[in-house]
């Protein structure tokens, strides 16, 4: 997926416009898929309330047929981190749902998750998927001009540590993005400060954190795709798409435009 050595891509203003435009698709994707989720539906009908959102708005899939993926958005549930396959499963009230998608508009594409329960939950997960929620905006705070790359990680694991003792998944990271989903540089959600490249004004980044209630060790299912969770616990994801501008981190996947701005001092 990454080259060494790769440059990070720089877009104009108005590129990172159209970006929006794709990001907004996405949120409204994710938005009428998670309000559809409920006990008894399955993960194949979600995937068409998502097909038929992000058609009726203009844009196409990321997803669908991305490496032969089959689906335009992945489902995991429960133990499931990532790359879920939407197909027969029927959700329960207990279960935990990573529903993950991406749009493209003009050739531009937006990307981000969310976890969503059904029904009644554990609150140990609940509390692990609002910890993994908080630890993306942790990390979505630190895309800013002058900061190093590995500050992002840096700050999604400190606030993943100090929630709890959570598994984070290593295996799998952010990334760039922009004329492709996936594009130079890896995210990882984890690491020591002011590593890696210089962040600049005009690049966008997907944040993604994963966390276990177990340990952070994963493995890939016959089918190819699905990522679970080798010690079978709950797991969830969260992610965002944001662009980095002089005024401060703009989150381009969310609902309203959510511009993060200054800093806060400690």
């Amino acid at each position: 997926m990454f080259r060494r050595g790769e440059s990070i891509q720089i877009k104009s203003p108005d590129q990172l416009a159209v970006m929006r435009q794709a990001g907004l698709v996405v949120a409204l994707a994710l938005q009428a898929v998670s309000a559809a989720v409920r006990p008894g539906v399955s993960t194949r009908e979600l995937d068409a309330i998502a097909r038929e959102c992000i058609a009726s708005n203009g844009a196409t899939s990321s997803f669908l047929g991305y490496h032969g993926f089959p689906a335009v958005i992945c489902t995991s549930v429960n133990d499931e981190v990532v790359h879920g396959i939407p197909g027969d499963r029927v959700l329960v009230a207990g279960d935990l749902i990573s529903i993950d998608c991406g749009a493209i508009v003009d050739g531009w594409h937006g990307d981000a998750a969310v976890s969503v329960p059904v029904g009644a939950v554990a609150d140990s997960v609940l509390a692990l998927s609002a910890a993994t929620q908080a630890s993306l905006w942790a990390g979505l705070q630190q895309a800013r001009a002058g900061n190093r790359l590995s500050d992002i990680g840096h700050a999604v694991e400190l606030s993943l540590t100090a929630a709890g003792d959570y598994g984070i998944v290593e295996d799998y990271t952010g990334h760039g993005i922009g004329t492709s989903m996936h594009m130079h540089p890896p995210i990882p959600n984890y690491g020591k400060p002011g590593k890696g490249p210089v962040l600049k004004v005009g690049m966008a980044l997907a944040i993604e954190p994963m966390a276990t209630l177990g340990s952070a060790e994963v493995a890939v299912l016959s089918d190819g795709w699905t990522v679970v969770a080798m010690s079978g616990a709950p797991a969830a994801h969260w992610e965002h798409t944001v662009a980095i501008t002089e005024a401060g981190p703009w989150v381009l996947t969310a609902l309203d435009d959510v511009r993060l701005g200054p800093e806060a001092s400690e």
